[in-house]
């Protein structure tokens, strides 16, 4: 079908209807609603290179990742999901998604400026948000259209969706206190990503709530690999008081300490009580089961593709939710990796 075409069966100008593809701000709401609404009912697809060089548009939208060794650890498992759910709102728009990783070795706002240099995409997911990140405050100042996948300390009003670690920390502290634990131990992650600090910053007021004071002895930072599971398990164990419970801020951490634990001939469960973050594939065949947390993957990628194209022009009239700063919750998938403390 032709934009001709289209116009014809609303019996509106060309010229309008284009404008109203574009997301000009000279056409009626009303009128932008109808043009959008019919063109994906009918199939419209733009002539996506003239279009590219008339107005700058690629109906392309970028996704940056980093590709360091804790991603490419669990990237199947978590951002193909996030993926799946992001690509299923921009199908609808004849709109593609790319993934942009930022290799370890790159700078993430090195990276950033670039992909906005070069005009690759309309707009911007960005991951792996920094406690301060200077991608968000040049994307706000440069007027980019995004949406992060992370809270931060850094930019105004802008748009994010982030996971509950807060209630994940806090919950899993108090379940653990409830079973009779005092010396519950924190594993956490070194790369200092925003989750890290919201993590601990929870866990340590939920200490605090039940009367336990806080040791940095027992709060561990790695790699969030199996191989970093098993090099947090092994410092703890190391402790002359060593304790008797941990919480996982990412759920491969604990094929590790499982296999730090039999190593040292004690049961996962028995002898250390262990609380994870996500129910992953890999988590599922643990043995005892991991007590976790579950959530919807695909319906996070909704959520940020929806709240990114409410930022964009030609798109904020379908989603006219304006900024969204959602905390996503999660569900305590009880397992048998914690039961009460044995006197």
């Amino acid at each position: 079908m032709s934009i001709k075409e289209l116009a014809q069966h609303l019996n509106v100008s060309i010229g309008t209807v284009s404008r109203a593809l574009n997301g000009r701000a000279d056409v009626n709401p009303e009128t932008r609603k109808r043009v959008l609404a019919a063109a994906e009912a009918m199939g419209y697809v733009a002539n996506q290179s003239g279009r590219s060089l008339r107005q700058g548009t690629t109906n392309v939208i970028g996704f940056t990742i980093e590709t360091n060794v804790e991603t490419k650890s669990q990237g199947d498992t978590f951002f193909m999901s996030v993926f799946d759910g992001v690509q299923a709102v921009f199908a609808r728009h004849k709109l593609d998604l790319v993934v942009l990783p930022c290799s370890s070795e790159d700078d993430p706002f090195d990276h950033v400026r670039r992909v906005v240099s070069r005009q690759f995409a309309d707009g911007l997911i960005i991951s792996a948000t920094q406690r301060i990140d200077p991608r968000i405050d040049f994307l706000i100042e440069r007027g980019i259209p995004f949406v992060t996948l992370g809270r931060s300390q850094s930019g105004g009003e802008h748009s994010w969706i982030d996971m509950d670690f807060d209630s994940v920390a806090t919950g899993a502290v108090a379940r653990l206190v409830a079973r009779g634990h005092r010396r519950i131990a924190l594993a956490n992650t070194a790369s200092g990503i925003n989750l890290s600090y919201i993590f601990e910053d929870s866990y340590r007021r939920a200490l605090a709530e039940h009367g336990i004071a806080y040791d940095p002895d027992i709060v561990i930072r790695g790699e969030i690999t199996e191989r970093g599971g098993y090099a947090i398990c092994d410092k703890l164990l190391a402790l002359p008081d060593r304790p008797t419970a941990v919480v996982l801020v990412n759920e491969s951490l604990a094929i590790g300490i499982y296999r730090r634990l039999h190593d040292a001939g004690l049961m996962p469960g028995r002898d250390m009580a262990i609380i994870g973050l996500r129910q992953s594939p890999q988590a599922r065949f643990l043995s005892p089961t991991l007590t976790c947390h579950r959530l919807s993957l695909h319906d996070v990628g909704v959520e940020l593709a929806q709240s990114l194209l409410a930022t964009m022009p030609a798109y904020k009239d379908l989603y006219p939710q304006g900024v969204v700063q959602k905390i996503w919750p999660m569900e305590l998938v009880p397992g048998e990796s914690d039961p009460p403390l044995q006197p």
